[in-house]
């Protein structure tokens, strides 16, 4: 990576996202900036300035105002970045709404889809461009992200899918959703499962286009599984939280791959927890009962 290095995690206000800020700052130079960004102005100002003030806290962090529904908004950051830094070295996508249990999920898809899948999409579209040479562009995803956690009857519309397909897969699901057509079609009443198939189809689909010439440079793109995490997006989902980590333990395995001093070509592309990558398209889908999510 340069010797001055710009780092960049959305949805970083609290939880993960805050704590791979922090993990950033610890880990980086004197030199380098970390941009901590959020829709809150009051929250990411605040946030950053507690970050910044760690006693591990080495590289400079610095709040900056992101609502990652607003598609412009992204592309022009990376612009931004491009002309100020000449490019970005780390790029971390981790935004996500939260949905509780006793929402409607219909109800909430058009949120949910913008901020984890369009969002997502733009991210990969903005940033890739300006990324530098032995760069890391991570989308934060889970294990519910491969691909046979959805109903077979849905599998063609992401597997082996270039960008623009994937984003036509979302808008159909979308659409399916506000037809009320979705489930009769195959899709999940969750919204996180296809989101998240969605979102390692379009992490898969844009390295498919740059593997050669990111390999030979030692950059990254990857979606990864941070695991179980104890946060209040995800409490409210699960009964046994026994196994759970927190926020920081979670960005430990996150930040491994951001510091890797090489790219191992196995991940590139891929799906990966805890430093391993999973296979595409194991899963099962899963059944939802009384609120909670079972195999």
């Amino acid at each position: 990576m340069n010797a001055s290095r710009i780092a960049l995690v959305t949805g970083a206000n609290q939880g993960l996202g805050r704590a791979l800020v922090e993990g950033l700052a610890a880990r980086m130079n004197p030199d380098d900036l970390v941009l901590l960004t959020g829709r809150s102005h009051q929250r990411v100002t605040d946030a950053a300035r507690e970050v910044d003030r760690l006693p591990g806290t080495r590289a400079r962090v610095r709040g900056r105002v992101l609502d990652v529904t607003d598609t412009d908004a992204i592309a022009c950051l990376a612009e931004d970045l491009r002309g100020r830094h000449g490019g970005v070295d780390v790029v971390i996508s981790n935004a996500v709404a939260r949905v509780l249990p006793e929402e409607s999920q219909a109800e909430r898809a058009d949120e949910f889809i913008d901020v984890s899948n369009t969002a997502t999409h733009t991210v990969l579209r903005s940033f890739g461009p300006v990324l530098r040479p032995g760069g890391r562009l991570l989308v934060v995803a889970s294990s519910l992200g491969t691909l046979g956690h959805l109903d077979p009857r849905l599998h063609h519309w992401f597997d082996g899918a270039d960008l623009d397909q994937v984003e036509h897969a979302v808008e159909s699901w979308r659409g399916a959703v506000r037809n009320r057509t979705a489930q009769e079609e195959g899709w999940p009443v969750w919204l996180n499962v296809p989101s998240k198939v969605a979102q390692v189809a379009a992490v898969r689909a844009v390295a498919a286009e740059r593997r050669a010439h990111d390999l030979a440079t030692g950059t990254l793109i990857a979606a990864v599984c941070p695991g179980m995490v104890d946060t209040a997006t995800s409490r409210p989902w699960f009964t046994d939280y026994s196994q759970a980590q927190s926020p920081a333990q979670a960005a430990t395995a996150v930040l491994d791959l951001v510091f890797a001093e090489q790219v191992d070509p196995a991940l590139y592309g891929e799906l990966v927890r805890f430093g391993k990558a999973l296979d595409w398209h194991d899963g099962t889908p899963l059944v939802e009962q009384d609120g909670m999510l079972t195999p």
